[in-house]
């Protein structure tokens, strides 16, 4: 008896299945979409992992004619990408593989059968094929991934130490295994990446950068990252984390940075705002305190400021994203988030409307994300002092909602712009037309919206009382 979850996925697939069983070849759906069906909450990827005994020739004559659009790319490798309306689908050659020691590519051999190919997957979960051209959909389960998936088990088909020199990359993905399915990593697995964590340095920045995000968005990554730390694999691609082990957190009065930090990374859900960017607060959330290890003045009260540990942390996060290959946008965003993160805690006296353009302005479009974050940051286990600060954000949230329907929150400038500052002084493009725009648009945080005449009048005494300076 076939699951009604699987009759659909068969369903989809039967026309190609039909293509590749004429032709004399084998075709099994392998990877996430196996182990999904197994699992039973829902599929997670649109895409399709599928291998077979045919050679990348025989897939291209077997795509054609049936895919939408077909690219070899991946031909060497043994791999043949397909899409067929909205799906896509890769298609690869049994492999049997082996990275060489100082290699970040693997030398690729092919090989006719499934259990070799099932054997160079990176865990016994990923490890399980169903065979579709078969008169009925058979599942291929060598190492024991479907009781592996029951017992929430994470091992490697092969020994550890094989898998991970195959691709170092497996040692992250583990962590997110750990974190995605609840999995017990077993002793030789952690044994392994303990002693192999210096391979990682192989694997180029943007695959580790691909699979951080991955890491980073499972719906809780904290057992994810512990393992990261704990195993040493962090001091390879994200050393500032361990570094927040056992320091002091004063502000928050936790035992150590690290346990507040994951904490707050916890605590950005996917939900916490109508728009925002979870991947990127949780990025930020992840960073926000980097730069407390760095600030020891600042928790010994000797005075660094907020400004000054948001700075040294804003650095850091700027180093290592770009270290990881992020993005230019992802930069920017991500390390103004940690800049402006403690922001809300220097408003402790209430939030004048001064006060409230500011922050918005210094916002800008990160505003929604920011909040969010700035939420998150409170983890303390007191519930008084938890409450007051949830008061203090709802009444700042309250105050830009109050400013935004009165004035333009969402694009503050100057109530002129250059042009009409030259024509109103009657300059051109002087220095003196940005010391002009400065004037105006502090008066339109510090005091708001004027009027054109208002703001020409005011305009026309800054210059007077600065004589021909």
């Amino acid at each position: 008896m076939i699951p009604d979850r699987f009759r659909a996925v068969l369903e989809e697939l039967s026309p190609l299945t039909e293509r590749f069983s004429a032709a004399g070849h084998h075709l099994y759906l392998v990877g996430g979409t196996v182990r999904d069906l197994l699992v039973g909450d829902g599929i997670e990827t649109n895409d399709f992992d599928a291998t077979t005994s045919a050679r990348p020739t025989d897939i291209k004559r077997c795509l054609e004619g049936w895919a939408d659009a077909i690219w070899t790319q991946g031909e060497r490798f043994g791999t043949i990408g397909a899409k067929k309306g909205e799906r896509i689908y890769e298609i690869t050659t049994h492999r049997a593989e082996a990275y060489n020691d100082d290699s970040r590519k693997p030398h690729v051999e092919f090989a006719d059968d499934i259990d070799i190919d099932l054997s160079r997957r990176d865990f016994t979960v990923n490890a399980m094929a169903l065979e579709l051209t078969t008169t009925t959909p058979r599942l291929v389960d060598p190492f024991g991934g479907a009781a592996d998936l029951v017992t929430r088990t994470l091992r490697t088909p092969l020994s550890p130490e094989v898998s991970f020199s195959d691709d170092p990359l497996r040692m992250l993905r583990a962590a997110r295994f750990i974190a995605r399915y609840q999995l017990q990593p077993v002793p030789e697995l952690v044994d392994a990446v303990t002693a192999m964590h210096s391979r990682l340095q192989i694997v180029s920045s943007e695959r580790i950068r691909d699979e951080l995000d991955k890491l980073i968005t499972v719906d809780h990554p904290s057992a994810g990252l512990w393992f990261t730390i704990e195993t040493g694999l962090a001091d390879e691609f994200l050393p500032e984390l361990p570094a927040m082990r056992l320091e002091q957190d004063p502000i928050h009065r936790h035992k150590d940075v690290l346990t507040h930090t994951l904490a707050v990374v916890e605590n950005v859900r996917p939900d916490a705002a109508p728009d925002f960017d979870f991947r990127r607060t949780r990025l930020a959330a992840l960073f926000h305190d980097v730069g407390k290890p760095q600030t020891r003045g600042y928790q010994q009260g000797k005075g660094v400021t907020f400004h000054h540990h948001d700075a040294v942390g804003a650095r850091m996060t700027r180093k290592r994203l770009t270290a990881l290959r992020y993005s230019n946008d992802d930069i920017e965003a991500i390390t103004d988030l940690v800049a402006l993160h403690l922001r809300f805690h220097t408003y402790d006296m209430g939030w004048t409307d001064s006060a409230v353009r500011r922050y918005v302005r210094d916002a800008g479009d990160l505003l929604d994300e920011l909040n969010v974050l700035t939420r998150c940051d409170c983890t303390t286990r007191n519930e008084r002092k938890a409450l007051m600060l949830a008061r203090r954000m709802d009444e700042l949230e309250a105050r830009i909602a109050d400013l935004a329907e009165r004035e333009e929150l969402a694009s503050i400038r100057p109530e002129l712009d250059g042009t009409q500052v030259m024509s109103q002084l009657g300059i051109g493009p002087v220095p003196l037309v940005g010391k002009a725009l400065a004037f105006l648009l502090e008066i339109r945080l510090e005091e708001g919206l004027f009027g054109e005449a208002e703001i020409r009048r005011r305009l026309h005494q800054w210059r007077a009382d600065r004589g021909t300076c």
